[in-house]
């Protein structure tokens, strides 16, 4: 992501985005991936472990961490190479064929979505509903 992009974002608009190694971060922590592949869990329990037990969302970590914190474990080259390899695994993971890809390449379907409340979601997406028909005693 380009600085310029980046700056106009509001998502990004108080955070540290000027420490080295912050788009890294960002990039794992935007990752929906993260909610049923747990490799990187020992990155955001590591920048706060409270919180990380508490929430299990990367990107109210990446929110909330002091910048000394960040900077602090960005400095350090092992910390530094996990999120390269996470950053790889994600890139490799994003890049390959899928099975449908991979058995069926001249099929005509180019592309299929599916969504469901059931699946995919984690605490990281906060739903506010009660059971239609409840009421308090």
């Amino acid at each position: 992501m380009s600085r310029q992009t980046r700056a106009s974002h509001p998502i990004y608009g108080l955070l540290p985005t000027d420490v080295e190694g912050f788009d890294s971060l960002a990039e794992l922590a935007l990752d929906m991936r993260s909610s049923w592949n747990h490799a990187g869990d020992q990155v955001w329990r590591l920048l706060d472990p409270e919180l990380w037990e508490l929430t299990q969302n990367p990107w109210v970590v990446l929110q909330t961490v002091s910048r000394d914190k960040l900077e602090r474990e960005l400095a350090d080259p092992t910390f530094r190479e996990n999120i390269s390899a996470l950053l790889r695994a994600k890139r490799h993971a994003t890049e390959t064929q899928a099975w449908f890809q991979q058995h069926h390449a001249q099929a005509p379907l180019t592309c299929a979505a599916y969504f469901s409340m059931e699946f995919m979601l984690s605490e990281a997406l906060p739903i506010y509903s009660g059971g239609l028909g409840q009421r308090g005693r």
